[in-house]
C-alpha cells in the first residue's frame, strides 16, 4: 500500500481560503468607510456647536444675533466670522453659512464638493438657536 505524505495545499483548499478572503474583505471595506465618514463629520459637529455657543454670548450682550449678512465661512474666507470670534483652519472640510431672522439663528454645514467620501453627495449639517444639532443630508449613509 502506498501511502502518500501532504506537505502541500490542495488549489481547492488555496481557492476556498481566496474566497473567505473577498467575503470578508466586501463586508469590512463599507464599514471602514463609513467610519471615516463619520470621523469627518467631527469637523462639522464642533464647529456648529462653537457657533451656537458664539452666537448665544453675542445675542446676550447685543439681544441680537449677529448676522453674517451673506458672509461664509470658508478655508478661502477663515476669518468671516470673526465678530463672533470664529475662525476655520484651511483644512476644513465644510463650509458654513449663518442665516438670521429676528429672533432666530440657523447655521448650516455644507462639505465641499466632492463630498466626504469622494462621491458628488453632500453632507449637511444644521443647528438652530435652540442648540437642535441635525444631520439633514447625510453623506455617510448614501
Amino acid at each position: 500500500m502506498n501511502v502518500r505524505s501532504r506537505k502541500a495545499f490542495t488549489l481547492i483548499e488555496l481557492m476556498i481560503v481566496v474566497v473567505i478572503i473577498g467575503i470578508l474583505a466586501t463586508l469590512a471595506i463599507p464599514r471602514f468607510m463609513r467610519a471615516g465618514v463619520r470621523a469627518k463629520q467631527s469637523e462639522a459637529k464642533n464647529i456648529l456647536k462653537q457657533l451656537y455657543v458664539n452666537q448665544r454670548t453675542y445675542f446676550q450682550e447685543y439681544e441680537s444675533y449677529w448676522d453674517p449678512g451673506g458672509a461664509i465661512l470658508s478655508p478661502a474666507t477663515p476669518r468671516a466670522f470673526a465678530p463672533i470670534l470664529a475662525e476655520l483652519m484651511p483644512s476644513a472640510r465644510y463650509v458654513y453659512t449663518i442665516s438670521v431672522n429676528n429672533l432666530t439663528f440657523v447655521a448650516k454645514a455644507t462639505a465641499a464638493d466632492p463630498g466626504l467620501d469622494d462621491d458628488p453627495a453632500a453632507d449637511v449639517w444644521t443647528i438652530n438657536d435652540g442648540g437642535i444639532l441635525i444631520n439633514t443630508v447625510d453623506d455617510g449613509a448614501l
